[in-house]
This record gives structure tokens, sequence and C-alpha cells, in this order.
């Protein structure tokens, strides 16, 4: 036998599967593109339905932006993080919270003892929000804030703060993530029902058009219910299905589509399987764009582009032979880019053990440099089109999205396929079965159960200083003394009456938190008249 021979594929050789469950064709060619129309299926880069992206020169001009996650501890020691950062080339700044801030209490709230600056940095008030940003030119850099049911809150910090250093509102730019209805199904970082958490997004919506017209006022997520097992095509579909549900809320509140879908965004995660993750970003963009043209109706050619954050998939991170995870990093790092990724954070390679040291940090930082720099991939738009592979694969997770996304509809939208425990369970499923397919050795994992070494070396993680919630409760005590008590109380009360009607909260909330009033005081204020979310509350 020739060695072109022994190369060639058998026909009979069984398709690989990938993530979404759909086979991968050991060959492709002509014949699976029949029916394949470019004009349009592609079209050209920066017009519709933007399955080439969603600018037409894309990387050619500038890179994407280079966001790197980071906040943990107090205030001060995420700010020395984030000059650090700076300093080092990142042009975005993404900032992690803690979660007892991310569920909207303080650090002195009984609940949250014990997780104060764990997973992110305790914000409890206005005083802390600047000492986040002290020295940071906020009229320079885009801030990028992972915040979903107190969103508003975390948001009108910011401009405090930025008014504070001079900065009109309109220059602030960056991103809030508010995507509550993703915490339904994923995450749990939820407050408030289903219907109370639309309104908020609504009025968010409407106040970043008069205030802060140049901030991304969601990031439509599924990012979280990736890392918690879903598929591709799992992912975009509940993702898109979730958009469409905060797109109708906003037209319900009486707000035109072409007025507040250019400031929507959305954020994925990127696996190994790049060719797969290519075809699933792809997929995307082409499906918003034809949802926000025919079925909402939006003319604007910027409310039809389907622009994402990308993150590396942490989940796929390992604490066996953590330095594997560079490795990782890189090719999820090179699916985003390909895909046509708008940001991009790529995870520290220790981050699967504690959160990431400066130097991890910073290596994946310099990941995403070499990727801009050191390689060809921004010399061209979308290099994969065309390609027999990537367009049929593009195809099937499409097709197989749009399935879901039906389903979806057929129980009434996303919100009430949330009640019925729809997307949870069928996320549920899938994480059930990687897990088998890992512990089975069918799924390959480098370092966990194949080419394991016995002993690894030790490491040592960044440690969180135990003291910090302390310190945070004398913050806390100190702001309230200080304070004009009957001017917070006063705020809060206009807080409730606009919750209890129609008015915009943003408002009186700005007011409460420029008069000191805490995360956790106007959190509280808006449970009093809205309520709170459990589990039990789904039918």
């Amino acid at each position: 036998m020739t060695d072109a021979a022994a190369s060639k594929p058998s026909p009979s050789r069984p398709a690989r599967v990938g993530e979404s469950g759909l086979p991968i064709k050991p060959v492709y060619g002509p014949g699976d593109l029949a029916g394949w129309t470019p004009a349009s299926q592609l079209g050209e880069p920066g017009s519709y339905p933007y399955t080439r992206g969603v600018y037409p020169t894309m990387y050619t001009g500038r890179p994407w932006t280079m966001r790197q996650y980071a906040g943990f501890g107090t205030a001060a020691e995420s700010n020395r993080r984030y000059h650090q950062l700076i300093e080092a080339g990142t042009a975005g700044l993404s900032v992690a919270f803690d979660l007892p801030t991310q569920m909207g209490y303080d650090s002195d709230a009984p609940i949250a003892h014990g997780e104060v600056g764990k997973v992110g940095v305790a914000i409890d008030s206005i005083e802390d929000m600047r000492l986040l940003f002290d020295g940071i030119p906020l009229d320079q850099v885009s801030t990028s804030m992972t915040i979903n049911a107190p969103a508003a809150v975390l948001l009108l910090l910011y401009q405090l703060v930025g008014e504070e250093h001079g900065v009109d509102p309109g220059r602030l730019s960056g991103t809030i993530q508010n995507d509550v209805l993703k915490e339904y199904i994923a995450r749990g970082t939820y407050i408030y029902p289903p219907k109370a958490s639309l309104r908020l997004v609504s009025d968010i919506f409407a106040y970043c058009q008069a205030e802060l017209a140049r901030f991304n006022t969601i990031s439509i997520s599924g990012y979280h219910m990736a890392e918690a097992g879903a598929t591709p095509a799992q992912e975009i579909a509940f993702t898109l299905a979730n958009g469409i549900e905060y797109v109708q809320a906003a037209i319900d509140a009486g707000l035109d589509v072409d007025e507040f879908a250019p400031r929507l965004s959305f954020f994925f995660v990127a696996r190994t399987t790049l060719l797969e993750e290519v075809a699933k970003f792809r997929a995307a963009r082409r499906i918003w764009a034809q949802v926000m043209r025919d079925r909402f109706g939006a003319r604007n050619p910027k409310s039809q582009m389907l622009r994402f954050h990308t993150q590396t998939a942490g989940v796929q991170l390992t604490a066996q032979q953590p330095e594997v995870n560079l490795v990782r990093v890189a090719v999820q790092g090179l699916a985003a880019v390909l895909g046509g990724t708008q940001s991009l954070h790529t995870n520290a390679y220790d981050e699967a053990i504690a959160l990431p040291s400066e130097k991890a940090a910073r290596l994946a930082l310099r990941t995403q440099q070499v990727l801009a720099y050191e390689t060809d991939v921004t010399a061209t738009v979308d290099p994969f089109a065309g390609s027999y592979a990537v367009e049929s694969m593009t195809d099937a997770v499409e097709e197989a999205a749009r399935a879901l996304m039906e389903t979806v509809e057929d129980l009434g939208g996303a919100v009430a396929a949330i009640e019925k425990g729809y997307q949870k369970a069928e996320i549920e499923q899938a994480a059930y079965q990687i897990a088998r397919d890992i512990d089975g050795g069918e799924r390959v994992v480098v370092g966990v159960n194949k080419y394991v070494v016995p002993d690894d070396e030790r490491y040592e993680p960044l440690r969180v200083d135990p003291t910090i919630e302390e310190a945070q409760r004398g913050r806390l005590a100190k702001l309230r003394a200080d304070r004009d008590a009957d001017e917070v109380r006063g705020c809060l009360a206009e807080l409730r009456s606009a919750a209890s009607g129609s008015d915009n909260v943003l408002y009186p909330m700005k007011r409460a938190l420029a008069a000191r009033a805490t995360v956790g005081e106007v959190c509280d204020a808006l449970r009093e008249v809205w309520g709170v979310y459990t589990p039990a509350d789904a039918i």
C-alpha cells in the first residue's frame, strides 16, 4: 500500500461527533455545500447577514479589544492589579465582583460571611468604587462589569465616579452584563422575579439611551451556560432566545428597536474545539441578523449586528499539570479570533486552582498579543469563508440552534421556558453526558484521563487576605456614621415609590447612591417592592 493510499480516509470510518452532537466528517467536499449560496449565506464582511463579521475590515485595521477579567479582595488591591494590566498593554478592564455584591448584599450582612472578596472585589458603596478606579482615566479605558441583578447599581456608581473625575457621562464606555435570565438558567445570582428583572433591564436601556450613550446596556451571555455544560448549539440557542425576550420587553415598554438595539452585546465561550467554535460564532451572527431584521423590523444595520465578547473556557482548565492550560487557552483564543470576536479575555493557566497570580495574568494577556502581532490571523477577514468543512459545520450548528429556539418559542418564550425548567434540564443532561464521556475515556482530557503525571509539582496559589471582611465591615460602619441618614432614607423612599409605579428607577437610585446609600440598601429597597425569586416560584 502506498503512503497516499494509507492516508486516504476509509469511507466506512465513523464520523467523529462534535460538542453539539453533530457528526464531523473525515473529509468535506463540494457535495457538502450543495445548494449553498455565498451571496445569501455569507454576504460581504460588515454586511447582512454578517456571517463573515460585523465590520468590513475586522482586525486588518486594528485588533480586537484585549480585556482581562480581574477583581479580588478589596477595591484597593484590585485597583493595583488594574494598573498592572494597563501597564502590560491591556486595552479594556473587566471587573469581577464578589458573591455578596453580585447578590446585592453588603459585606456586613450575615449572609455575606465568609464570601467577602473571595471570587471578586467587594463593592459596598461609592467609596469602594472610588478606590477601585483611583488613578484610572475613565474617558480612555473601556470597562466591562460582570454584574447582573444589581447591574443598575454598579453602573450608576461607575457613572458617579466618572463625574467626580470630570468625565462627561457621554464619554464613558464599556459594558454591563445585566443578563439576569441566564442566572435563572445556569448560574443562580438572581434577586428579583423574572418580570421585575425584565422591567429593570428595560429601565437600564432607557436610562443609558438618555445618559450613557456609549455604554453597552447588556451582554447577553452564553458563557455561563457553556460553563454549566451547554453544547455550542445550546449555548447560542438559549442565549439568542434570551436576547429575543429582552428585545420584546424593551419594545413592550415603549422603546424603539433601532434606538436601543445597537447597544446590545453578547458574551460567548471559546472552547478547544476550534472548528466547531468558529462555526458557532458565524452561525450566531447569521441567526441574530435575521431575527432582528425579520421579526423585530430593525432597519439600522447596527441593530442587526451581533457584537460579542469572548472568554476562553474556564471549565476546560485543569488543576492537574496546570501549565498545559497555556496551550488550551492559546487554542481557545485563536478560535475566538478566527470566529470574529470584538473583545477577548484569555484565562490565566492557574485559574483552576485559585485566583490568578500576577505572572499568570500577564501571560494570559501576552497570549492575545502573540496572536495579534506575531501571527497572520489579523491580515485577512474571515479566512475560513468558503471552507467546505467550516461552512458545512456553520449550517449544521445553525440548524440545531434554530430547532432549540423553536422549542423555547413553543413553550412561550425564554421566561416561560425558564419557569418550566426547560433550558436548565437540557444543559444538565449535556453536562452529564460530558462527565460520562470523560470518566469513560471517550473524551480525552490531557493530564486527567490520559498522559497523567503521578506527582504534579507543588503550586502556590494566590491567597485572599482573610481580614478583608472585617475591614469592609469597619468601612461600612464609618460610612453609616458619617453620612446624612435622613437624606439616605428619603432617597430610598423615592426609589421604592418609583419601583411601585412605572417611573424609571435609575434616577432615584442614582440620587440614593450619591447620598452614600449602600449596594445592599438599594437592593433591599427593591426587594421590599418586587420580592425575591426562588426556584420554588417556578411552575
